[in-house]
């Protein structure tokens, strides 16, 4: 089955990594204390928003935010602290539509020199890197590879009724990504925690950086640099996935052509499509020979973000 017109590989991709490659903007730089590296990209508009505390000077000039703490035998504490209060002071004056007036888990701080972290909410408004964590399921049959895809429910705040990765989370400040796939695997696939530890298999990550607004367009543009830890699984021919919470709809089991159909469609939430993409690179789907974008495809698909991901100490 061929390929439908449609959105190209490289279009699919290219709607997940947004920020323009030759264009650098006047965002604000965010530091942290003792460290001389970027954690975060600002929007201009967003620094004059923000209820900085004393803990944070802003320098319009160098169009820099740094983050200084009076006490640094504990620079953990005082840095999620001062985060903590400007974040909560925003909820509660419902500065940011982003943050949908409530609290939400904790993200780390990646690459930061100690463990350090803001509300996921709230960090596209510091354009700090966010981890999330994908992984892919197949099943080898006679008539090929097949792979399980589920449709988000169609209640889901974002994306809803689109096509998704297997299983997909968010990585919580205190996890790493295979927790978080073990814990996903559960609560959205009915996989089993000791069949998750047998069959997964880490395989790379994709790293960009994406733009969006909020619901209303009352915050646009807003950065957010995005690591994404991939897993793929292969699972016996006669397993099969079954929603176990309120975010699936129902699972499909679909062919190669089945979902080239759907990527081209458009029909898979946005970094899910670059994620299949990335699987059907590494499983010789997509090849040199058949895709004329292909070195500028995987270019795109593993940026090099501008902002500190390991630390440094």
């Amino acid at each position: 089955m061929k390929k439908e017109p449609g959105k190209s590989y490289l279009e699919l991709v290219e709607a997940c990594d947004r920020f323009p490659y030759d264009e650098q903007p006047d965002f604000y730089k965010l530091y942290l204390p003792q460290d001389t590296r970027p954690h975060g990209m600002m929007r201009p508009e967003i620094v004059k928003r923000m209820p900085w505390s004393s803990a944070f000077s802003v320098d319009h000039a160098k169009t820099t935010v740094q983050l200084v703490v009076s006490d640094d035998t504990d620079l953990e504490k005082s840095c999620v602290s001062a985060f903590d209060t400007i974040v909560s002071d925003a909820i509660d004056n419902d500065l940011f539509e982003i943050l949908h007036r409530r609290h939400s888990e904790p993200y780390r701080i990646v690459g930061a020199n100690y463990f350090c972290h803001v509300e996921r909410f709230s960090h596209a408004l510091f354009g700090i890197v966010a981890r999330g964590a994908h992984m892919t399921a197949y099943v080898q049959t006679s008539e090929g590879i097949k792979i399980w895809v589920p449709r988000r429910s169609r209640k889901l705040f974002t994306y809803p009724g689109k096509l998704d990765s297997t299983v997909a989370g968010g990585v919580k400040a205190s996890d790493d990504p295979v927790q978080c796939i073990t814990a996903e695997a559960m609560e959205e696939a009915s996989i089993p925690g000791n069949m998750v530890a047998e069959r997964l298999r880490s395989v790379g990550t994709l790293t960009y950086i994406t733009m969006y607004d909020s619901p209303s367009g009352r915050e646009k543009d807003l950065i957010s640099p995005e690591i994404l830890y991939l897993y793929d699984m292969e699972l016996p021919a006669d397993f099969e996935l079954k929603p176990n919470d309120d975010e699936v709809e129902q699972f499909y089991l679909m062919s190669v052509d089945e979902v080239k159909q759907a990527l081209a469609n458009e029909e898979f939430k946005t970094n899910s499509a670059a994620v299949m993409v990335d699987f059907f690179v590494r499983h010789g789907v997509i090849t040199q020979e058949n895709e004329a974008s292909y070195v500028e495809l995987i270019s795109r698909m593993h940026r090099r973000l501008p902002l500190a991901v390991v630390a440094n100490c």
